[in-house]
């Protein structure tokens, strides 16, 4: 893997979101719900959510990454996961903050098919060997990014925890 990186700053996250959204709403495309992939999808989910005034705010939990490029085989979802009741015509925004291998944002929306009237998926960066081709994207690029809120070792080390990510 190159020593070469993507580095998104605080102040560029705020450009980010701000830029992703528009293009959602230059799109006119009015999502009734935001949902957000986490971990990484947390904070664009809400930055999105307040940019599009979209309240209505859920959180998948999707493990897949368990270090720098290391995986699990396949990308697995967490408990509790979202009940769409009355969504069956909801227009739901993923969001995420990369389309990496894209496996995961593929298996949130094999969750959501048929459940939902209509999906699109919007992520900050998304890399060239995506299986998912996002509707909305920031940035492309292949290299491993740095995110702000994980550039930083964690200050509570658990026995599950990612090192050095």
């Amino acid at each position: 893997m190159s020593e070469e990186r993507e580095i998104l700053t605080w102040e560029r996250f705020g450009t980010a979101s701000r830029e992703l959204a528009q293009m959602v709403a230059d799109d006119d495309f009015e999502p009734d719900m935001v949902l957000s992939i986490a971990r990484g999808g947390l904070l664009i989910g809400g930055a999105m959510g307040y940019a599009l005034s979209v309240k209505n705010t859920y959180t998948m939990n999707v493990e897949f990454y368990t270090g720098v490029d290391e995986r699990l085989e396949v990308p697995r979802i967490l408990p509790p996961a979202p009940d769409f009741v009355d969504l069956h015509n909801a227009k739901i925004l993923i969001v995420d903050d990369v389309a990496d291998t894209g496996h995961t944002l593929k298996s949130v929306e094999d969750f959501c098919e048929g459940k939902v009237g209509e999906v699109r998926t919007a992520v900050i960066y998304e890399k060239s060997h995506s299986v998912v081709k996002c509707d909305y994207v920031w940035k492309r690029t292949d290299l491993w990014i740095n995110f702000p809120w994980s550039d930083q070792p964690p200050v509570a080390k658990r026995t599950w925890s990612v090192a050095d990510a």
